[in-house]
């Protein structure tokens, strides 16, 4: 009995010790990226619009462009949520359940395109959608995980049709 319990208290100590430095090393990178600038605010009635495109998913994460796992954890834009993404005349909003809305303003869009993953999640080749876009003086990549596949291609058109900066 002396042997177990010991066992249980070790085991119980080294996973709290884990968990308190994952919290410290968030709570670092959170600390760390507080000068990137504040979100952009949603446009006024954003609510009663109409969307050019609405489509479910999963919001998987927003990282530094060009680098995957390098996961921007201020203003809440690392932590994954079920999401819809409405693409407006104005921008594209990510609806995050559990999570404040993330409003892009159109003239913001660097890029849209695919990836095969970022910090969150990894997935088949191509299986994200990916939004690449400038966050005050921030080139940022924002990754979507469309519900159902077909949607993908919609979303990426959508973005090209209202981003100044892509159309052809």
């Amino acid at each position: 009995m002396g042997y177990q319990f010991t066992t249980v208290v070790v085991t119980v100590l080294v996973v709290a010790a884990l968990f308190a430095l994952i919290r410290r090393g968030w709570t670092s990178r959170v600390r760390r990226q507080s000068g990137i600038a504040p979100l952009p605010e949603l446009p006024a009635g954003v609510e009663d619009r109409e969307p050019l495109l609405a489509v479910p998913g999963m919001y998987v994460s927003t990282t530094e462009a060009g680098a995957p796992l390098e996961r921007i954890a201020a203003r809440g834009l690392g932590l994954s949520a079920r999401a819809r993404v409405l693409v407006l005349d104005e921008g594209v909003l990510y609806d995050r359940r559990g999570a404040p809305a993330l409003f892009v303003p159109a003239a913001d869009v660097v890029s849209v395109g695919t990836q095969s993953g970022m910090a969150g999640k990894f997935v088949e080749k191509d299986g994200l959608a990916v939004l690449t876009w400038t966050l005050g003086d921030t080139v940022v990549d924002t990754g979507f995980r469309t519900q159902h596949a077909e949607d993908k291609q919609r979303f990426l058109s959508a973005v090209e049709a209202i981003a100044p900066g892509l159309r052809a």
